[in-house]
């Protein structure tokens, strides 16, 4: 079986990362090319979309049309600051964007109920695909998206910690997914970073090294704050995401993509925001050259996808869960 080629996009208001007090979707006008590009290769993306935007009418509109022709799917995308129901959490939760599980247990599971409500009635779709705002999850969230029909979750950064990007201030910061496995798993209800048996399929999102083989080997061997490590790290960066960067070219992620089939994974995970897709509506790509730029990059990386198999992140699940179960009842029997 060939890997899958998975496309997220987190989908969302523009530039959120400046913490605006109004929000504006004028980047829901900018994705009929990106999904005519998905096309244009044969990739199906997975659009996961937070509450902003399922209100936003052009991008409602859009959705409805690539729903109607089965050529994407629609999931949820839970920005908990700004999300009904609305109870502050900080003086300010929009300037800091707390992360969901800051909130308490029963307000969050609230919010999960009340975007998943939003997004069926407006796209009268089943959701089942879900990312969580900021990377912030756990296994209270878990819990709350099994209950309300989810079958798989893309929360997951293998290798990185969140600890030092805080959300409530006078909180402990995000997850630490430093040690999280890289391939698919069942999240483990007390410990989502971890696989366990619970009904929530995890898919990490694709970031993994591709350094020389030789180089990751001295590299484990150095202690982390040494200055021959320091070195190796700026040569060759440890981690490297399948995701465009500002600036960069497509050199790195097709190295994603040839590491990825050596070690014969399962599925590579691409992930973009909505708003990088527009002029100005994050950081990484402010002018219309540089979203030239991005095109010439995602042209490069879908026609090498061409050795996967393209499925939105449903369809990969529901493929590979009868398997995942089998390997379960497998080691349990050993």
């Amino acid at each position: 079986m060939k890997p899958a080629f998975l496309i997220t996009i987190d989908t969302e208001g523009d530039n959120l990362w400046a913490a605006p007090a109004e929000i504006t979707t004028e980047n829901a006008r900018w994705l009929p090319r990106f999904q005519a590009l998905c096309e244009r290769y044969g990739l199906r993306p997975t659009y996961l979309t937070n509450y902003e935007m399922a209100r936003c009418p052009v991008f409602a509109a859009f959705a409805r049309e690539v729903l109607r022709r089965n050529a994407a799917e629609i999931g949820a995308h839970l920005h908990a600051w700004n999300s009904p129901p609305l109870q502050p959490l900080t003086r300010n939760d929009g300037r800091y964007g707390p992360y969901a599980t800051e909130y308490p247990a029963g307000l969050l599971h609230e919010k999960v109920g009340c975007l998943t409500r939003l997004l069926e009635d407006t796209f009268e779709v089943k959701m089942t695909s879900h990312r969580a705002g900021r990377w912030g999850f756990d296994g209270v969230y878990a819990g709350a998206l099994v209950e309300h029909g989810y079958v798989v979750d893309c929360s997951v950064t293998p290798g990185v910690s969140w600890k030092s990007s805080l959300g409530d201030p006078a909180g402990a910061g995000g997850p630490d997914y430093t040690d999280s496995p890289a391939e698919p798993y069942f999240v483990d209800p007390a410990d989502v970073r971890r696989p366990g048996c619970s009904e929530l399929l995890e898919v990490p999102v694709t970031i993994m090294s591709t350094a020389p083989r030789v180089v990751d080997r001295i590299r484990e061997k150095l202690p982390p704050r040494v200055l021959p490590r320091r070195v190796l790290n700026r040569l060759f960066p440890p981690l490297t995401w399948l995701r465009p960067a500002r600036g960069a070219g497509d050199a790195a992620m097709l190295r994603v993509l040839e590491r990825a089939r050596e070690e014969g994974r399962t599925c590579v995970e691409f992930m973009i925001h909505s708003s990088e897709l527009m002029p100005g509506g994050s950081p990484s790509f402010p002018d219309a050259d540089s979203i030239e730029k991005l095109y010439g990059v995602l042209n490069a990386v879908f026609a090498a996808a061409a050795t996967f198999s393209p499925l939105t992140l449903t369809e990969f699940a529901t493929a590979i869960i009868p398997t995942l179960r089998q390997q379960q009842l497998a080691d349990r029997a050993r």
